[in-house]
């Protein structure tokens, strides 16, 4: 039996994600390339649309701080929702705020060039949860206002 190319696994954040994730700075339009002369005419950008879901794309920066590896731990996660998810967790520090997310998937990928290739990971979710216990990981996200918001994100493993 052949598993396909691009298939997601089911995962527990806590498995995921021992150490849970920090979001770093706020959540963007995920916009397609343009070029220099579609900017010189002033052209909107393009917001990306997940193929499989059918939902915009949006972006944002997070840390793993269980990650050793310090070049792998900070990444983009894709959030994929109709409407901009917004986490309602207040900030640990200007600009970072603990998440959890519930849903999860992971898509292995290879990363890296040449001789230096590595295996990582593409992750998805459905949305912001807020946490079991007040225990661990506390000031975790809430739910996402609106509809949900599935992520996904590009996670190196050493």
């Amino acid at each position: 039996m052949a598993i396909p190319k691009g298939y997601r696994f089911p995962i527990e954040f806590d498995d995921a994600f021992p150490q849970g994730l920090v979001m770093v700075g706020e959540v963007s339009p995920d916009t397609e390339y343009q070029s220099r002369e579609d900017k010189a005419m002033g052209k909107p950008a393009r917001q990306r649309v997940d193929e499989t879901t059918g939902k915009r794309q949006w972006k944002v920066a997070v840390t793993d701080p269980s990650q050793t590896n310090a070049k792998r731990a900070s990444y983009e996660v894709t959030l994929l929702a109709d409407v901009q998810p917004v986490p309602t967790t207040t900030e640990a520090l200007p600009g970072m705020r603990p998440i959890e997310l519930e849903g999860l998937t992971a898509e292995p990928r290879v990363a890296g060039n040449g001789e230096f290739k590595y295996q990582s990971y593409v992750f998805r979710a459905t949305g912001f949860k807020t946490p079991a216990s007040s225990g661990g990981r506390s000031g975790q996200s809430g739910k996402s206002s609106g509809a949900a918001a599935p992520a996904e994100s590009t996670a190196k493993a050493a």
